[in-house]
């Protein structure tokens, strides 16, 4: 069993876990593609990442040692057979404030950085969207996912937004009072097929697991499951009721927010020396998000 930091601040990299620890096909037009140095457009990809929500370290630091624990994030669900197979990938938590819309985006932007790779990320969280807000995109409202379900008229291109930074979003649209009846509906089987066919991989933000059922309803389209967990602040009995809920052929791991202990002598130091930027301006010495994959019997909690 392990886990690898994957920071909202800053991080750790790849160290065991103890058992006991508390947790409490149609590309997207105009894609960036990389470059070698400065040009318009990595200028005007510059400035967007800049506007966007400060924990998306993917967009806005995409060199730093954050950044990299979401690469490795990546890389363990590749390992773990998800990158390859699970094309629709559902990130969700136990409850609200854990981390799962910073993660879905950032796992997005990630996964947009491999050669080729059309990505789209869905905000399927209709009760409470956030995805377009974090990305300074403005405002969910609009047809988005909730008008595409409801006006079968609607193509999902018609209501796919594409961002500087190498993948789209489908914004979760006006928020509706029927949120259940809307992700109930066999419409959001349909969109999700036709998103198959025009992207490589789709990253789904979706509603809290336990609070409400609206994410249950998802998991019949979803290959695979990532959920975030808040350290330290997430009961364990929560966590199993979480891991419960979820096919157990469907999880491909959780991540671990908001741990703070230190780092390790050796990694620490060896980041520091690498590149004393990356330790992250401004962190203050905070370490957070973990990421914890679950090796085939045994479970992550005791």
């Amino acid at each position: 069993m392990y886990r690898v930091g994957n920071p909202l601040l800053k991080s750790r990299s790849l160290v065991p876990a103890s058992e006991d620890d508390d947790v409490t096909r149609e590309a997207p037009a105009g894609r960036p593609r990389p470059s070698v140095g400065p040009s318009p457009e990595n200028s005007k990809i510059a400035a967007a990442a800049l506007r966007v929500d400060e924990r998306l370290v993917s967009l806005r630091s995409p060199n730093s040692f954050e950044a990299d624990q979401y690469r490795v994030l990546r890389h363990f669900l590749e390992a773990a057979g998800a990158g390859n197979s699970a094309q629709v990938l559902a990130v969700s938590s136990a409850a609200a404030g854990e981390g799962k819309t910073t993660t879905a985006i950032n796992l997005a932007a990630t996964l947009a950085q491999s050669p080729d790779m059309r990505v789209l990320l869905m905000d399927t969280d209709l009760r409470r969207p956030s995805v377009a807000s974090n990305l300074a995109l403005g405002s969910s409202a609009g047809t988005g996912l909730a008008g595409a379900v409801l006006d079968p008229r609607v193509e999902l291109a018609t209501v796919v937004r594409p961002t500087p930074f190498g993948f789209s979003i489908l914004p979760a649209g006006t928020s509706p009072s029927n949120a259940y009846q809307i992700l109930e509906s066999p419409r959001i089987g349909q969109l999700l097929q036709e998103a198959r066919r025009s992207y490589d991989r789709v990253v789904l933000d979706t509603p809290p697991l336990l609070l409400v059922p609206d994410c249950r309803l998802l998991s019949q389209w979803v290959d695979a499951f990532v959920i975030v967990v808040a350290a330290r602040r997430t009961p364990r009995k929560l966590l199993a009721e979480t891991l419960g809920s979820v096919d157990a052929g469907k999880l491909a791991g959780i991540v671990f927010n908001g741990d703070d202990r230190p780092l390790g002598g050796y990694y620490k130091g060896y980041y520091m020396g690498y590149d004393g930027d990356r330790a992250g301006a401004g962190s203050k010495g905070r370490w957070s998000s973990w990421w914890r994959r679950r090796r085939s019997g045994r479970k992550p909690w005791r």
